[in-house]
């Protein structure tokens, strides 16, 4: 079995765009696919939304993990995502990440907390932000 991680996982969601969302969910998040973000718990569905908004607004990036740990079907990790967004503004925000694996390698369900080391009020939410009920946003 191999197992996928967070440095994979965002670098395809977010900062490879010769493949598609769908394409990049399904190669690292299983189909029963839950996270909680900051409190907040989205299901797969949610999640892919808010993955959606992120590529509309983000130009470009790279993920630093810091420290990373897999034991068994659990995983955990500490990372920065360092993020320019298409306006020109920068976002860095250090995650802290719970999480445990399908049998089949894939992230099953994430709990993570992030803190936002650079960036605008506005930016605080982005690691849960997803596309307003009118073509607006949450978080920009």
């Amino acid at each position: 079995m191999t197992r996928t991680g967070i440095h994979a996982a965002i670098t395809d969601l977010l900062f490879t765009r010769d493949i598609t969302l769908q394409e990049a969910a399904d190669r690292h998040f299983a189909p029963e696919y839950r996270q909680r973000t900051d409190g907040e718990w989205a299901d797969r569905a949610e999640f892919l939304e808010h993955m959606a908004h992120l590529r509309d607004i983000v130009a470009d990036g790279h993920v630093e993990v810091h420290e990373e740990l897999y034991d068994g079907s659990r995983y955990a990790d500490r990372h920065t995502a360092h993020v320019t967004k298409k306006d020109g503004s920068t976002v860095r925000m250090e995650v802290y990440v719970f999480g445990d694996f399908a049998p089949d390698g894939r992230f099953r369900r994430i709990e993570e907390v992030t803190l936002m080391l650079h960036g605008s009020d506005d930016d605080r939410n982005i690691g849960s932000a997803r596309q307003g009920p009118r073509g607006g946003s949450d978080g920009e």
